[in-house]
């Protein structure tokens, strides 16, 4: 299962990105110098999803405070933030009619609570021009910051997710050293302690040499912290200074990965060889799930 592909296989290659719709939100984005992971992550979805009509915005500018061995985003000193960014998102959301948006964020170890009270101003102010929208936020850890957690729990946003990105054998290699497995199922755990009428959400990369034991124990490690929703994506290599894959992953073994992890107990399991965090059909399932619940008034 550690065979090293020097070539992409076929279930990998993509279409160039282009289209009206592609050049119409990448105008928007830059009138308001604004950044989107699709962007900054090097996301190879970036065509289908602008192409749809919808983006994930990336708060707090382009500079990350820590530098994990798999990511794209530049890592250093970040700029002072913008307090005017949240409004900015906001219209530009509004702008494109959007009834779904996915917010993430650089980390940001240089401020007080992470950044998560800037996060919780730009979901607020979404929800402010349009209060039917559904919002997601991809949260980093905040340090496990308690004060930090509970804002973005109970922000008024209906999905939070926090990625523990790979199996915790591999996480010392693949993510930074400020990161931690188990802070990261902590945090998961307390965001729905803080708000239990929340959705909560992870990801998990493969392709950088996990077991597949050690991807179901990670599926149970998410379940024990009340998660809903998991992605199961292909690492794919941003660059030469990035973490080498292991393995490309076959399109049958994400399936076997989808069916285990429904049996577990998910709410949904998106896993593909491209999948991502933000990913379209489980946004479309969300949303679809959320509207039906609200209408009930349960969860």
């Amino acid at each position: 299962m550690n065979k090293l592909l020097v070539r992409k296989p076929e279930w990998l290659k993509v279409k160039a990105p282009g289209g009206e719709n592609y050049t119409f939100i990448k105008q928007k984005l830059r009138e308001k110098k604004l950044h989107t992971v699709c962007e900054e992550a090097s996301c190879p979805n970036i065509g289908e999803c602008w192409g749809g009509g919808t983006a994930t915005f990336m708060l707090m500018g382009d500079t990350c405070t820590r530098g994990c061995r798999f990511c794209h985003v530049t890592a250093g000193k970040p700029k002072a933030l913008d307090p005017h960014e949240p409004q900015k998102v906001a219209e530009v959301v509004a702008s494109l009619n959007l009834t779904y948006i996915v917010l993430t964020s650089v980390d940001r170890d240089d401020l007080a609570d992470g950044g998560a009270s800037h996060f919780a101003q730009t979901v607020g102010e979404i929800k402010r021009l349009n209060s039917s929208i559904i919002v997601e936020s991809l949260i980093p850890d905040f340090q496990e910051n308690d004060q930090a957690i509970r804002i973005m729990a109970e922000c008024g946003g209906e999905v939070v997710d926090h990625n523990v990105e790979t199996i915790e054998r591999l996480t010392p290699m693949v993510r930074d050293p400020r990161c931690s497995y188990k802070q990261s199922l902590n945090v998961l755990k307390k965001l729905k302690s803080f708000n239990p009428r929340l959705y909560t959400k992870s990801s998990i990369m493969v392709g950088v040499g996990e077991k597949e034991e050690e991807v179901f124990t990670t599926m149970d490690d998410l379940r024990s912290v009340g998660v809903d929703i998991l992605t199961v994506g292909q690492y794919l290599r941003p660059s030469h200074k990035n973490l080498a894959v292991s393995e490309y992953v076959s399109p049958g073994e994400f399936k076997r990965y989808q069916e285990v992890g429904e049996n577990k107990g998910f709410l949904y399991v998106a896993s593909g060889p491209l999948v991502r965090s933000s990913y379209k059909a489980g946004e479309f399932f969300l949303e679809s799930i959320i509207h039906k619940n609200k209408t009930n008034n349960i969860k």
